[in-house]
């Protein structure tokens, strides 16, 4: 709507009509002679007055009572006001400033200035107006850009979930065990990274980042894809050449993930590709492939390995019977699995009854 009209709010009957015929012709004119009958035209006009000219010595209870109010509903923030005045004290003008007005005209004034002090700040207001107007604009669309990209990134991420799943489902398979021990294993990674997180902050790990490790956990054993049958699925003792062979899924799922797998977040194919080629490491520096000893292994490898020993000791395999979740827990802690960081087995320790938990919940039928 155009804002083409000025208030005169001006109990002074001489000055009152000087503005008008200075205005007469630029602006509709509004009149009023006191602050209720301001306040009444104001609010039946808002939308299409473009600047307000107040004597504050109307009758009221205090000189800046009108302003106060109008300033406590924002309505300053639309309309520009300008004050009429004779008091010339830096004080009054302050206060003036304080409650919303803009400018000053002093009395007595000239009508050539008044005039081009109302067009300035007119046009001012109409140009702040506008900014507003394009800020709000683009903010929106911003918002529902942003909406548009959370919602597609959303949808990315839960393909690349089920793309995880169904990799890892058919390593499982393959590997004649069940669906089950992927959940088991990526919900002991979460837990552990949390207990990690929260016991050594030196790890940097954030909620994030423990996301990405339980994903990319699901991934860790890809490369027993690649293994014959005759070893993989073999109930008794392996030769010394078949260990070997079963050692290779290691360096084989890496390079698949490197190779074959291409998702949108790189983060999580580096965490892929570490965990599926040093989950065997060990502290020590007594596991394969590549002999890691202490932090030379990442944090991630070092969550799964420990989670991938835990589960294997709780799980019936083709070559043994399940362990007791207490006797998996104490052949951990002993050295009985393998060497692990003090640091790591305190965490584990925390959430042991977590991982108990978990071993309920996805129990192999």
């Amino acid at each position: 709507m155009i804002r083409d009209k000025i208030l005169i709010l001006e109990n002074e009957d001489d000055t009152r009509a000087k503005l008008v015929e200075i205005f007469k012709g630029r602006y509709k004119i509004l009149e009023a002679l006191n602050e209720k009958e301001g306040v009444d035209i104001l609010k039946k006009n808002m939308s299409s007055i473009a600047v307000i000219l107040v004597n504050l010595m109307i009758p009221a209870k205090n000189n800046f009572q009108v302003l106060q109010r109008l300033n406590t509903k924002k309505i300053c923030n639309q309309i520009p006001f300008i004050m009429l005045t004779s008091d010339r004290t830096s004080e009054f003008e302050k206060k003036g400033y304080e409650n919303g007005i803009v400018s000053y005209i002093k009395k007595p004034f000239s009508p050539d200035t008044v005039k081009q002090l109302v067009d300035n700040v007119v046009e001012v207001f109409r140009y702040k107006l506008k900014l507003e107007v394009m800020v709000k604009t683009q903010n929106n669309k911003l918002m529902q850009q942003n909406k548009m990209l959370k919602q597609l990134a959303e949808k990315q991420k839960n393909m690349n979930k089920v793309l995880i799943d169904s990799l890892s489902n058919i390593v499982e398979f393959r590997n004649l065990e069940s669906e089950q021990h992927v959940k088991r294993i990526r919900e002991f990674s979460l837990s552990l990274g949390n207990s990690v997180m929260n016991l050594y902050p030196e790890y940097e790990l954030t909620l994030e980042k423990i996301e990405l490790i339980g994903w990319a956990s699901s991934l860790h054993d890809i490369g027993k894809i690649v293994i014959p049958d005759n070893i993989i699925l073999k109930a008794g003792k392996l030769t010394d050449d078949e260990y070997e062979v079963i050692k290779s899924h290691t360096t084989r799922g890496a390079e698949i993930i490197e190779r074959q797998i291409h998702l949108e977040s790189e983060e999580f194919c580096d965490y892929a590709y570490d965990i599926a080629r040093h989950h065997h490491e060990k502290y020590d520096g007594n596991g394969y492939p590549d002999g890691l000893k202490g932090d030379e292994i990442s944090i991630a490898a070092q969550i799964v390995s420990i989670v991938d020993v835990y589960d294997a000791l709780t799980s019936k395999r083709v070559y043994k019977a399940a362990y007791k979740t207490d006797k998996a827990y104490q052949m951990i802690l002993n050295g009985q699995s393998g060497v692990f960081s003090s640091k790591l087995l305190n965490a584990f320790t925390e959430v042991r009854k977590e991982f108990e938990i978990i071993v309920k919940k996805y129990c192999d039928d």
